[in-house]
């Protein structure tokens, strides 16, 4: 991981060098420089108290919107003074916003992360026409197409380079981890057309540029609405959806298949002796196993699936899109039977005041029911799934039972009352 971060930081300080050694003239581009540093400054103040309503509600991270300030900078003014304004915007947000949750180390790999993009954008910007930033964002349809490839260029190289490490830091890393999610990726896209107009507005009149404040702030506070929703439909130890929330989508999405004709599945699962794993081990051990559990479910079903805590040691899943989709009646089995055998391999690592301690011997029983075989609505098919996690129990835990209309299999390991879960 390190040699990666260290090249992508070797090469932002080599190329701002060598701009520096190109700068023939100090004088072009200083008073956008002051007004861009000053009005990026304004903006993290101005921002400071949202971030830290979001902080004292939520553990969702500072939403970074400076890159309508540095994205100006690279549009605009000469690369030397576009790498000025991001390490002046984004040295000033981190002492005010980040500094408690962000190490040095992190913010220096994302300063130079935002160089490179500011450097490269700047590159796309002079390598139109006359090389005039001045004339890109007053020119027309050719200039336009510049200033569209230059915002693509700087998301790219920004976004590609946090994604690599990412990639190459995280163990069996998913899509959303390394790609980011869709809405916080419009989310940097919207804050990059912002730049773009900023840029036009300082090249007409420096004055304008105070009108792209109030937007700004608009989005800082619908974030944190979004955010203050994900944060009320999400059970606080696992982070997958709440009871509340998962029924409320499971019921859309079944009214949904049944509009289009579809299929769909829900599995509900539960620890076997979890009651156990607290009394021996406490409950900080207990939420870890949670978690593990959690994340889990997450990497057994699809990205689509919605997966939610129930509260205690009970989980559930629904799987919509059976019919032609990825599972059908033998396949709702066989991934029933994958999560119970991931389950049963898990071991969790615990950090307790006398050392760590390993949980082992974990075990899961689940029941599952079919829609619309097995229910007309998801209250019917909770039932049935509910009635099949019980006979799963009667069996002797650790085993898959099925509704009314699916077969089910055989477990694929002996079955039998299993053993309280052990530390190792």
């Amino acid at each position: 991981m390190r040699t990666p971060v260290l090249l992508v930081e070797v090469t932002a300080v080599a190329l701002v060098a060598v701009d520096v050694l190109r700068t023939d003239s100090w004088s072009a581009g200083l008073p956008g420089l002051i007004a861009l540093c000053l009005i990026g400054v304004a903006h993290t103040e101005i921002a400071v108290g949202v971030e830290r309503m979001r902080r004292r509600v939520t553990e969702a991270p500072h939403v970074d919107l400076s890159s309508v300030w540095t994205f100006a900078g690279a549009v605009l003014l000469p690369p030397v003074y576009a790498v000025l304004t991001a390490l002046v915007v984004h040295s000033h947000l981190w002492w005010r916003a980040w500094r408690p949750r962000v190490p040095i180390y992190r913010q220096l790999f994302s300063t130079a992360t935002v160089v490179l993009a500011c450097i490269a954008a700047s590159a796309v910007i002079r390598s139109v026409g006359s090389g005039d930033p001045a004339g890109v964002v007053r020119g027309g349809a050719v200039e336009l197409a510049a200033l569209g490839l230059a915002l693509l260029v700087y998301t790219t190289v920004n976004s590609g380079l946090i994604a690599g490490a990412i990639a190459v830091s995280t163990s069996r890393p998913t899509a959303a981890q390394v790609l980011g999610h869709w809405d916080e990726n419009m989310l940097e896209i919207a804050t990059l057309c912002l730049g773009a107009l900023t840029a036009v507005a300082l090249a007409i009149n420096p004055w304008l540029v105070v009108l792209v404040l109030p937007p700004l702030l608009v989005l800082h506070r619908a974030v944190l609405v979004r955010q203050l929703e994900e944060a009320a439909s999400t059970d606080g130890k696992t982070g997958l959806l709440n009871a509340a929330a998962w029924h409320a989508q499971a019921e859309r999405e079944i009214r949904r298949a049944g509009r289009q004709g579809a299929s769909a599945a829900v599995l509900i699962l539960d620890l076997d002796h979890f009651k156990a794993v607290n009394d021996r081990h406490g409950h900080l051990a207990g939420d870890q196993v949670l978690s593990a559990v959690a994340e889990t479910l997450r990497t057994e079903v699809r990205d689509n699936d919605l997966v939610g805590r129930f509260g205690g040691e009970e989980f559930v899943v629904l799987l919509p899109g059976l019919d032609g989709g990825t599972y059908g009646r033998d396949e709702l089995q066989v991934v029933a039977e994958r999560i119970r055998h991931r389950v049963a391999r898990m071991t969790v690592h615990v950090p307790t005041p006398d050392g760590p301690l390993t949980v082992t011997g974990l075990s899961v029983s689940v029941g599952g029911a079919r829609f619309p075989g097995d229910g007309a609505d998801l209250t019917g098919l909770m039932e049935v799934a509910d009635a099949a996690l019980y006979e799963a129990k009667r069996a002797g835990r650790n085993v898959v039972r099925m509704g009314l209309h699916l077969p089910a299999a055989e477990p694929l390991r002996r079955t039998g009352t299993e053993p309280p879960a052990q530390p190792s």
